[in-house]
C-alpha cells in the first residue's frame, strides 16, 4: 500500500472554496434573517432548533422577494404552516376577499333555528 504525498496547495484551495461558499450563503437573506432573529415563528411562537430549522421560513412582509433591506425590516420568521396561511390570506386580499360564486355557494342552513325550543325543553 503506497501513500500519496499530501498536496497542501490542493487542500488550501478546497478550504478556501468552502469558506467562500459559506460566505456567499451568509449573504443570502435566509441566513441573515436566521442570524438576526430568534428561531421562533412570529405567529404561533413555535421554537426551532437545528434539527427542525428547515421548517422555519423567511416571510417577506411586503411580499416582494427582491426587497431585502440589510436591517431585515421586510422579513419575519414563520413556520411553514403559518407562512402558507399568510400567503393564502394575501391571495384572498388580492382577490378582494370574495370567492367566486361558483366556488362557494351561499349558506342556507341556520344552526340556531330551534335554539329557543331546545332551551325550553332543557336539552331533552
Amino acid at each position: 500500500m503506497s501513500s500519496k504525498p499530501i498536496d497542501n496547495a490542493k487542500l488550501d484551495r478546497i478550504v478556501a472554496e468552502a469558506r467562500h461558499a459559506a460566505e456567499q450563503r451568509e449573504l443570502g437573506y435566509r441566513e441573515r434573517a436566521l442570524k438576526m432573529y430568534p428561531w421562533v415563528c412570529g405567529r404561533c411562537a413555535r421554537e426551532f432548533t437545528r434539527t427542525n430549522l428547515s421548517e422555519l421560513t423567511v416571510h417577506h412582509r411586503n411580499h416582494d422577494h427582491d426587497f431585502n433591506p440589510p436591517d431585515g425590516s421586510n422579513w419575519e420568521l414563520l413556520c411553514v404552516y403559518c407562512h402558507d396561511n399568510e400567503h393564502s390570506r394575501h391571495i384572498d386580499h388580492v382577490r378582494g376577499g370574495v370567492m367566486a360564486v361558483e366556488e362557494a355557494p351561499p349558506a342556507t342552513g341556520n344552526p340556531f333555528a330551534d335554539l329557543k325550543a331546545m332551551m325550553e325543553r332543557g336539552g331533552k
